[in-house]
């Protein structure tokens, strides 16, 4: 069998994840101009944390979450770069990985929805962190403390505890759920 060299297959991954983030703005803008403004980031909300349930089930039955390269240009954790996400992984205990730490430079959704000019719908987008951890483990959720989407110059998530009310809107898709990650707010 013939391999890939590693830039190709980052490379592929990259148009994959371009088309991810196209799908999004369209299903996104569409859903705002047909239902207006509140509506429709409503059910953009419902929609991401449906998908979020959705990839947290599958990693809960064993299957890979994410690319380990090609989503983001580069990884930085304890000040070391990384490409393949891998490879921060292998260093550290599994308990004892800390988010916080770790810094996603140049993810490829958020360079499209910057170059679409579209930052407010791409942000919601990004509660597939909070609602896949929530899947996983709900008295816990991913937060971003730095977004790109919101003006920083690369993302940062940190793992903190969930509310009961939080817990309860994310089990009945309540619109309300979005304070779960208040960097995001509008």
């Amino acid at each position: 069998m013939d391999k890939v060299p590693f830039e190709e297959a980052k490379e592929q991954v990259e148009i994959a994840m371009i088309r991810l983030a196209l799908m999004h703005l369209s299903f996104s803008k569409i859903l705002v101009q047909e239902l207006g403004e509140k509506k429709g980031k409503e059910l953009i909300l419902k929609s991401i944390i449906e998908y979020g349930s959705r990839a947290g089930k599958r990693a809960m039955e064993g299957h890979q979450d994410l690319s380990h390269y090609g989503v983001h240009s580069k990884y930085i954790y304890e000040d070391k770069e990384y490409i393949d996400a891998r490879d921060i992984i292998s260093l550290t205990q599994e308990d004892s990985f800390d988010y916080s730490k770790l810094e996603i430079h140049d993810c490829i959704l958020a360079k499209i929805f910057k170059e679409y000019d579209e930052e407010d719908l791409g942000k919601l987008y990004c509660y597939i962190d909070a609602s896949n951890s929530m899947t996983t483990n709900p008295n816990t959720k991913a937060i971003h403390t730095k977004c790109v989407l919101c003006g920083d110059d690369y993302c940062q998530i940190k793992s903190v505890d969930t509310t009961e009310k939080e817990r309860k809107d994310f089990e009945n898709s309540n619109p309300e759920w979005k304070n779960v990650d208040p960097l995001l707010l509008d």
